[in-house]
């Protein structure tokens, strides 16, 4: 079963880990010094809340899945609609390692399809890699996406 992920990026990380912890009436399920996740299953969100200097507001969108072959049944509907896709496997970012599929929607909005693959101690490479039009945490840069 999929999950929908949601990526804010914050200016105040206690202030919105108090706010959604009440909304969402739960602890997060990842805590650490830049990063917090919340894994909801109703509604099922994989909601997600970093303060790594980004400009706070929406940072990304994406859909988790629960197996490689769930990913590849969502690439391959990418590539059927002749969306741009660029892979991404075995991406360190967010306190875990995935393999990803990123597109853009027609608002310039980035988002990730992923599996994670297990657990890792940091956020991740921290590159800043570019997907085009906007800038996020975890995206591929715009020359390894296919036109």
């Amino acid at each position: 079963m999929k999950r929908l992920h949601i990526h804010l990026a914050v200016d105040d990380l206690a202030k919105n880990i108090d706010f959604y912890s009440a909304l969402f009436q739960c602890e997060p399920t990842v805590h650490e010094a830049d990063y917090v996740k919340w894994l909801l299953d109703d509604p099922r969100v994989n909601f997600a809340i970093s303060n790594r200097g980004r400009q706070p507001g929406l940072d990304h969108l994406g859909i988790q899945v629960e197996s490689g072959e769930e990913l590849e049944a969502v690439e391959q509907n990418l590539a059927a609609a002749e969306l741009p896709v660029a892979e991404q496997k075995q991406a360190n970012c967010c306190y875990a390692q995935s393999d990803k599929y990123w597109t853009v929607d027609p608002q310039g909005i980035a988002w990730e399809a992923f599996h994670s693959l297990q657990t890792i101690p940091l956020f991740g490479d921290d590159q800043v890699l570019q997907l085009e039009p906007s800038s996020s945490c975890c995206k591929p840069p715009a020359a390894d996406r296919a036109e």
